[in-house]
């Protein structure tokens, strides 16, 4: 199955028009109306807006893999959107300096190790 095959049955599934997925994306309509009748993918900067859309990761879109539970491999990177508290956090992190992002993955250890 192609990325493009995965948009479709997503779309389906969610009982969205591609004229409705068009407005949530800011994808043209004859872009999208292009991926089916010729056979194409959408291009790479377009993969995140989708996946937001859909509520998919960008690892299903691209290869149909899902992960669940604690059954596979750990990921070992991740695409997050920044303007989520994850992002948030991340781009904190980003802005310190080295002795301040050790202390802060100290606390999160520390934390993540506490009893509920």
């Amino acid at each position: 199955m192609t990325i493009r095959d995965r948009i479709f049955d997503k779309l389906q599934e969610m009982k969205m028009t591609q004229k409705e997925f068009a407005k949530r994306t800011g994808i043209a309509e004859s872009t999208i109306s292009d991926w089916r009748k010729k056979n194409t993918n959408p291009t790479a900067e377009k993969i995140m807006i989708i996946c937001k859309v859909l509520d998919v990761t960008p690892q299903w879109l691209l290869s149909g893999i899902e992960s669940h539970g604690d059954r596979g491999n750990p990921s070992e990177w991740y695409a997050i959107d920044a303007l989520t508290e994850s992002g948030q956090l991340i781009k904190a992190f980003n802005s310190m300096d080295k002795a301040q992002q050790s202390r802060l993955l100290g606390y999160a250890e520390a934390l993540t190790k506490m009893p509920d």
